[in-house]
């Protein structure tokens, strides 16, 4: 007969069915009241809270966006600015060495110039060097064929048409 006690045991009895679920309604309805109203806050705090971080995060990425194209921006335009700085420098440059050059052939030219001044000096200081030892020498001579002092004015004329001579000859070397 053990098997009738568990049979007893395990038998369903409507009014403890009835009795339970009433315990489990008002259980449910006091939780519900009671504590689900507050849990359901937190969720819903929750709920904004992690919904407030994402439209954080977008906002946060629209501005990352923002201010990488702003770099993109301002290194696009320094990459100009460099670039127009290189050819500003290029063509200053340029514009030095051709005032340099410039300078430089205008020192040679002058350098030149006095160069022939020099020598047109030299050369004339040279022929009427030549010229007073020739009219020494014709003196010397015209005194030695004559054997007699001639009159200051014989001898200038002498001399003169001596140095017409020379330069003739010297006028026909240039």
């Amino acid at each position: 007969m053990p098997y009738a006690k568990i049979t007893e045991f395990i038998t369903i009895d409507p009014a403890t069915i009835i009795a339970t679920l009433l315990n489990l309604l008002i259980l449910f309805l006091i939780l519900k009241f009671l504590l689900f109203k507050r849990v359901n806050a937190v969720i819903e705090s929750r709920s904004k809270e992690i919904a407030d971080s994402f439209e954080e995060a977008d906002e946060t990425k629209l501005r990352a966006k923002a201010v990488e194209l702003e770099y993109n921006e301002k290194l696009a335009g320094a990459k100009e600015e460099s670039a127009e700085i290189l050819r500003d420098a290029t063509r200053r440059a340029h514009e030095q060495s051709e005032k340099i050059i410039s300078d430089a052939h205008g020192e040679a030219q002058e350098i030149i110039e006095r160069a022939h001044s020099e020598i047109e000096r030299e050369k004339r200081r040279a022929v009427n060097s030549v010229k007073n030892d020739i009219t020494d020498i014709a003196f010397d001579v015209a005194e030695a064929l004559v054997g007699k002092k001639m009159t200051r004015e014989d001898d200038e004329a002498i001399i003169n048409s001596f140095i017409d001579e020379i330069d003739g000859v010297g006028d026909s070397d240039e």
